[in-house]
């Protein structure tokens, strides 16, 4: 795993520390693996994060387009599923045949899986549980019961401005400015018919950015597809004091590299940054191609390491956000 951090004129990137250590008693770290299309890279298509507690709790972020489904081996155990979108990207609508297929910036994402996804089939293969706000909540457990699973047990409810818990990981849901319309093969025909006929989608409720505080204190901020908004510094920054911070930049669809930049400098304020849902090839032989929005990203942040999230590559944190190992 590359680190990076600023050069002034240069966007290409160089290992950045921080000074802060975390004090004895939280000496173990929370491990994050990314799991995306191609080993060792970060790839378009890459949205898949497993966190793992001290405590060994552990939890999937956005399964994505770039696991295989429920039975990929590179998944493990897991505890929880969370999800901050229901379009196809993040919950998983598609699937990979095989990792490595295609190329970085064009994986081969060909298996199918709506009316099914990859989020449904994890958590019900995984026994795992999930926590997601208002009217999401209801459409994963109808995703969840049509995969088998225990919805009402497996698929709870956690609404902004409250916490609750996977395991000994504290999860919070914050506001994200973003759309979360269901994507027509999610749907019945007749249904997806009758909304497309009046140009509409169907709405699933807001997204959901998170904060997970971890056993050791680490407390981590993600993104989902967020744009810059006031909550990262009154909610992310000064509520909850996030140390880590995952965040978008992939532009047009999403905050561009230099909003995702201004969210980290001005708002956020945390002591290191991994970018996601970059949508290109990011990297070439695990190390950053220069010109791409992630090079430009890693350039105007200011003061503090940005780690590149290369598949299947885990790095591991410190309470106060320093990477220990893996980086």
């Amino acid at each position: 795993m590359k680190t990076i951090a600023l050069l002034a004129v240069s966007a290409i990137a160089f290992t950045g520390i921080t000074a802060v250590t975390a004090s004895p008693a939280n000496a173990a770290g929370v491990k994050v693996t990314p799991l995306g299309s191609h080993e060792g890279e970060f790839c378009a298509r890459d949205r898949a994060m497993i966190f793992e507690d001290p405590d060994g709790t552990r939890i999937m972020v956005d399964p994505g387009m770039s696991v295989t489904g429920g039975d990929d081996p590179r998944i493990g155990k897991l505890d929880g599923v969370l999800l901050t979108s229901v379009h196809v990207d993040h919950i998983g609508g598609f699937a990979l045949a095989a990792p490595n297929g295609g190329a970085c910036g064009k994986p081969a994402i060909k298996v199918k899986k709506m009316p099914s996804s990859n989020f449904a089939e994890i958590v019900v293969k995984k026994g795992a549980v999930s926590l997601a706000g208002g009217e999401m909540r209801s459409f994963l457990r109808a995703q969840v019961g049509a995969a088998g699973g225990n919805a009402k047990k497996q698929v709870n409810v956690l609404r902004f401005g409250a916490e609750g818990k996977i395991g000994g990981v504290r999860v919070a849901i914050v506001p994200v400015t973003h759309s979360n319309g269901a994507n027509p093969g999610f749907l019945t025909k007749e249904l997806a018919a009758t909304l497309k006929k009046d140009g509409l989608t169907a709405y699933v409720g807001p997204d959901n950015g998170f904060i997970l505080t971890f056993t050791n204190g680490l407390v981590v901020y993600l993104s989902g597809d967020s744009g810059i908004t006031a909550e990262q510094d009154v909610t992310v920054r000064r509520f909850y004091k996030a140390k880590l911070a995952i965040i978008n930049g992939g532009d047009m669809f999403t905050s561009g590299p230099k909003e995702a930049a201004f969210s980290i400098n001005e708002l956020i304020k945390p002591n290191a940054a991994i970018p996601q849902h970059m949508n290109e090839q990011a990297t070439k032989g695990g190390k950053l191609v220069a010109g791409t929005k992630t090079a430009k990203f890693a350039a105007m942040v200011k003061g503090i390491p940005v780690h590149l999230p290369l598949s299947g590559r885990t790095m591991e944190f410190d309470a106060n956000a320093k990477c220990v190992s893996g980086c």
